[in-house]
């Protein structure tokens, strides 16, 4: 909306004043008087003198604000008008790719050192004055020199006003402490989104919470359960909680004061034990581990669950449709499972989508037996299936082609999309997709994917440069899954339903 109202301001009949600049003029401009964004910023001899429809100045500002930081800095560098805006711009985005810098053109050090000069010499002539949104990465240690940088790059964006905090060093396990004390005297009370990656974070009493958090994320972050626990039983609008590979929190607490919080996700915490949460309206709870106990409190409201847990195909279908009935989105990656699904009466009623992913080293699975998911969820809408599995044990239909089993069950009327990824001649994964295909009246979309890797090379646009090499075998069973498609599930395929057929990549073929 506030774009639509720009553009009719715009258009109104008023008097101008402004020169001719030709398409791309700015860049032109810029070009020809050779000025840099990350050098002349801040100097105003560095704008040209261009006269621009006579607007007010809070527009202008406005337009300034919109743009991205880099095309916001060339702005002041041709403009005058631009250059006391961008003095105050809201989003400041520091990293390489903001920067164009090629990290592959040059060694560590030297591309450290650009990118501290650069970001250096844009704070010091910007006033700190109206940041919004504060982003900084680096791909460098931050022992010594580097944590002083920092510290004064914040010091300078990090005022009271602020929303957005992105702090990401991507060096793992780089040797910076966040200062909690810049959160303080009324700095962090605006903040509504906080990410920190790769630190130190030791908050105190003293600093207590950020009464505007709404977003919390912590990647690979020093802190400690009881420095934790005190800081979210002090940030009561917190609504998302993402943590990630914070090997120091042995149990992890949700109080129940965070009567906001709807979405709680952890992630690779290997010393992690406990999950106790208390937060009474959790509706989206996402989680990886084998070893950790989950006691989620109430959990009529959880309306979708993400599982990264071994095991969790059997345990989902045997207990979730008591405990979580109102799921609306189901998604389960296992890398062991030592049972079938079970075939049961119990139903997900509200179930509308479902993901099942069995990755790695399995025994035999009999894949015919998540048709009993399927039939449990009257209202399924799509069925996402990842049978990503390396020297399988299981049963060729080539082997025994004759004597498909199928399932009686009533007709499914809601599903409408399906989709198989590393599809292979797996008797049973075949006898599941013809059983899909002649139980459901509602499918518009099967798609098969025998890639055996989840992307391809040769798709026109793809940024990748070759696919990982896969041994021989492996190719040939996608080869394998593609001539069983071709022979049993293609002749079965009804006229209404659209057949997606995705080959092996061909730099794959060509290694055969």
């Amino acid at each position: 909306m506030g774009m639509l109202n720009l553009m009719r301001l715009m258009s109104v009949k008023r008097r101008r004043r402004q020169v001719q600049v030709p398409h791309d003029g700015l860049i032109a401009l810029r070009a020809k008087r050779k000025c840099s964004p990350c050098q002349q910023d801040g100097d105003s001899q560095g704008a040209a003198d261009i006269e621009i429809p006579d607007l007010p100045e809070d527009i202008w500002r406005l337009i300034h604000s919109l743009m991205p930081m880099r095309a916001a800095a060339r702005a002041a560098c041709v403009s005058r008008s631009f250059l006391s805006s961008w003095r105050c711009h809201p989003n400041l985005n520091f990293s390489s790719e903001a920067f164009g810098l090629n990290r592959n053109a040059c060694g560590k050090e030297e591309l450290a050192g650009l990118f501290y000069s650069k970001v250096d010499h844009i704070l010091k002539r910007h006033s700190g004055i109206g940041v919004k949104k504060l982003t900084i990465k680096v791909y460098s240690d931050y022992s010594g020199k580097g944590s002083s940088y920092l510290n004064n790059w914040l010091q300078i964006g990090v005022k009271p006003g602020i929303e957005e905090l992105i702090i990401s060093l991507t060096q793992f396990q780089a040797k910076y402490n966040f200062p909690c004390s810049l959160l303080s005297n009324g700095s962090g009370d605006s903040i509504q989104y906080l990410h920190l990656s790769n630190c130190s974070f030791h908050p105190t009493v003293t600093l207590g919470g950020l009464r505007s958090l709404t977003r919390l994320y912590l990647c690979c972050v020093r802190i400690t359960e009881n420095e934790l626990s005190c800081f979210l039983s002090h940030s009561l609008a917190l609504e998302q909680l993402e943590i990630r590979y914070c090997d120091r929190i042995v149990c992890l607490k949700v109080p129940c004061l965070l009567q906001r919080l709807i979405s709680l996700k952890v992630f690779g915490c290997d010393n992690l034990k406990l999950i106790e949460n208390e937060a009474p309206n959790v509706s989206i709870f996402a989680f990886q581990g084998d070893k950790t106990q989950l006691k989620l409190g109430e959990t009529l409201q959880m309306k979708s669950l993400c599982m990264v847990r071994s095991g969790y195909v059997y345990h989902a279908r045997a207990e979730l449709p008591s405990i979580k009935p109102n799921l609306e989105s189901l998604a389960i990656k296992s890398f062991k499972e030592t049972a079938f699904a079970p075939k049961l009466c119990s139903k997900f009623l509200c179930l509308r989508h479902l993901s099942i992913a069995l990755i790695g080293f399995f025994p035999a699975y009999d894949y015919l037996s998540l048709a009993s998911y399927i039939h449990a969820a009257p209202s399924l809408e799509t069925f996402y299936l990842n049978v990503m599995q390396r020297y399988v044990q299981n049963v060729s239909i080539f082997a025994h082609p004759a004597d498909l089993r199928s399932i009686r069950e009533e007709q499914h009327h809601s599903l409408k999309s399906v989709r198989v990824t590393s599809f292979i001649s797996v008797k049973s994964l075949v006898e599941l997709t013809c059983h899909i295909l002649e139980s459901t009246t509602s499918l518009e979309c099967l798609t098969l994917d025998a890639s055996q890797t989840g992307f391809r090379c040769d798709t026109p646009g793809s940024k990748i440069g070759k696919c990982p090499p896969l041994d021989r075998d492996i190719i040939m069973e996608g080869h394998r899954g593609v001539l069983a498609i071709r022979r049993y599930i293609q002749p079965r395929v009804p006229s209404t339903v659209k057949l997606n057929v995705l080959e092996p990549c061909s730099c794959h073929s060509t290694e055969l």
